[in-house]
């Protein structure tokens, strides 16, 4: 933490408007929807007290959000927008369009249960149902994390390298409702961290290009083929703005993911967002026990942590991923995702499923011990289903 920040007791929506006015936006394209809507209530009042120096759209539709921020991105300017679950699905042909076009655009998701039935409280449906949409997707644990990753987000989309759009997801009321000592460091320092944003990506007369082109089978598997390449290129890049962001600001978040007790740990439970403090409590209690327990914050989806995943797999007995979603008929997607990364590391370790807190309900430490149970009864040959629901009010096949 440098000496010129300053503390502020926000919710975890109010951090992600706070790092969004440091970051300097051109334009903020709004359209409320629970639990986003305080973000880009603050962001108006921001604009309107003059905090904030930039155009604020008032669109018709979560669709129209994403347009605008597109056109605003399509000129070479800073764009940002919000949005939650059925906003996010609505939004879902644009998402396809920014990512194609290289769009640097960077967007707040609340993650929130999709229709039907209808939900307005906190599960991972909505995102990780765009995980093939071309957006670098990050998810974060607390307020603190969301403000400062509003500020990292710009600089990793806006690399030269990347030119990528960018997702920072924070669990519907649990996060984004919830308050928080928040450290906010000065317009100064973040200015030198994130300069104004520079691209040739843009419509220029002195320089003209096509934006959103038509083409036929002759081109569009390379093109597709390079957004790949700078979607495994933000790695690199994601590690490198968070070790300068940790050295300038004082909070190193690991980067890719982030390990917790898993240097000895013969049980690892990956997890993602605000499940990962919960399950730091229950990972000291265990070892207090004898326990080897550790926790993995999986905190980037796309681009996804092979290497990273791999070596800390090597040393344990048996993996657990919680899944906040279900593809149904299959599995958790981030399961789905952690067995990938496993078998091109090479390994042959055991991994469970465990999927609950689907619409808003708790997960509770007690639900975290059964789970660390049922991969020390794996382990011991107790067989476990693959694939297990928890916290659930009716009997289950599984």
């Amino acid at each position: 933490m440098s000496a010129a920040e300053q503390h502020v007791f926000v919710s975890g929506d109010e951090a992600v408007a706070m790092g969004v006015r440091l970051a300097r936006p051109d334009v903020i394209s709004a359209y409320p929807i629970t639990p986003q809507t305080v973000v880009v209530e603050r962001l108006s009042e921001y604009v309107e007290d003059g905090s904030l120096h930039c155009q604020f759209m008032h669109v018709e539709s979560e669709h129209s959000a994403m347009s605008a921020a597109m056109g605003v991105s399509a000129t070479g300017a800073r764009a940002f927008t919000a949005t939650s679950s059925q906003g996010l699905l609505h939004m879902c042909e644009g998402l396809h369009y920014a990512s194609g076009s290289r769009f640097p655009i960077v967007m707040m998701n609340a993650n929130r249960a999709t229709a039907a039935p209808w939900n307005i409280y906190g599960d991972q449906r909505d995102s990780l149902s765009m995980l093939d949409c071309g957006w670098i997707q990050v998810y974060v644990e607390d307020a603190q994390e969301a403000c400062d990753m509003m500020i990292q987000g710009y600089r990793v989309a806006e690399d030269p390298a990347v030119l990528t759009p960018f997702m920072i997801n924070l669990d519907g009321f649990v996060l984004t409702h919830t308050y928080e000592l928040v450290s906010l460091p000065s317009q100064e320092e973040v200015d030198e961290f994130l300069p104004p944003l520079e691209t040739e990506n843009k419509m220029d007369p002195l320089s003209p290009k096509s934006l959103c082109i038509t083409i036929g089978p002759g081109l569009d598997q390379e093109i597709k083929y390079q957004q790949h390449q700078a979607m495994m290129q933000a790695e690199e890049v994601i590690e490198r703005v968070d070790r300068e962001f940790g050295d300038r600001f004082g909070r190193y978040y690991g980067g890719m993911l982030e390990a917790y007790q898993c240097e000895d740990a013969e049980f690892i439970l990956v997890a993602t967002g605000t499940t990962v403090g919960t399950a730091r409590t229950v990972v000291d209690a265990l070892r207090s026990e004898g326990v080897s327990a550790g926790v993995l914050k999986l905190r980037y989806l796309r681009p996804f942590p092979v290497k990273q995943l791999g070596e800390y797999a090597r040393k344990a007995n048996v993996i657990g991923v919680l899944d906040r979603d279900i593809s149904f008929g299959m599995e958790g997607t981030i399961f789905t995702n952690v067995n990938s990364a496993l078998s091109r590391c090479g390994s042959a370790l055991e991994t469970m499923n465990f999927i609950g807190g689907l619409g808003g309900r708790d997960i509770s430490k007690q639900d975290l011990t059964d789970i660390f149970q049922k991969m020390q009864d794996q382990a011991t040959g107790k067989k476990q289903p693959h694939v297990q629901f928890f916290g659930m009010e009716c009997e289950t096949n599984e």
